[in-house]
């Protein structure tokens, strides 16, 4: 069984989720911690239930979901994760920060090693990979078919999607990947999203404007 503890960071309100099974064993998804008094807070989660991370991984690169990366490299020597689409977003992090007055030192090198398709085993239960690009070219969601959630960054909200306005995104292709990828899931999947409260499939089927025909 897995269990999806979710903590929100850094300037932009972004949620990361530490995914961890009965063994105490856990996956970090998308570091947002920014503060120093953040990466306190996601140690005293991590300390406080003797969770071990073994792996991090990326439902996409844009900084606010990559700020904590080194901290969680350099603490845990777990690597970062991404599909090889987003790269070029993870690799230019630190000049984008630099255009918010935010800043922001070199980010440790990432293997991009998630595929469409991939499965990977954890808690007991298969996560299928699903490459969702539109808010950005690299963007994945992570489905557990088993206990009926996706873990989806920032491709569906609730009442919402993710912005296309950045570079490499395309609002057509977004809606595109929700179509083709998360609307086919039962609509009591829940959705585990980047920002925001989690929503289901089906509350966006019905309620979501932006998916609306």
């Amino acid at each position: 069984m897995t269990h999806i503890h979710q903590l929100t960071f850094g300037p932009f309100a972004e949620n990361t989720y530490i995914l961890s099974d009965d063994y105490s064993n856990a996956i970090i998804i998308d570091p947002g911690m920014y503060y120093p008094q953040e990466n306190i807070k996601f140690f005293e989660y991590l300390n406080s239930h003797g969770l071990n991370p073994i792996r991090l991984i990326l439902t996409h690169a844009h900084l606010d979901h990559v700020f904590g990366v080194n901290w969680v490299y350099q603490n845990y020597n777990v690597v970062p994760e991404l599909h090889a689409d987003d790269l070029m977003i993870y690799n230019s992090a630190v000049s984008v920060a630099q255009q918010y007055g935010l800043p922001m030192k070199p980010l440790v090198k990432a293997n991009s090693t998630l595929t469409h398709g991939q499965s990977f085993q954890f808690g007991g239960a298969d996560f299928k990979i699903f490459h969702t690009p539109g808010h950005s070219p690299g963007s994945v969601c992570f489905h557990n078919e088993k206990e009926g959630y996706v873990i989806g960054g920032d491709v569906l909200f609730q009442g919402s999607i993710g912005r296309t306005d950045l570079p490499g995104g395309d609002f057509d292709i977004l809606i595109r990947s929700i179509d083709t990828h998360l609307l086919v899931l039962d609509d009591s999947t829940v959705v585990y999203s980047g920002h925001g409260p989690l929503t289901t499939i089906g509350q966006e089927r019905i309620a979501n404007p932006f998916l609306q025909t």
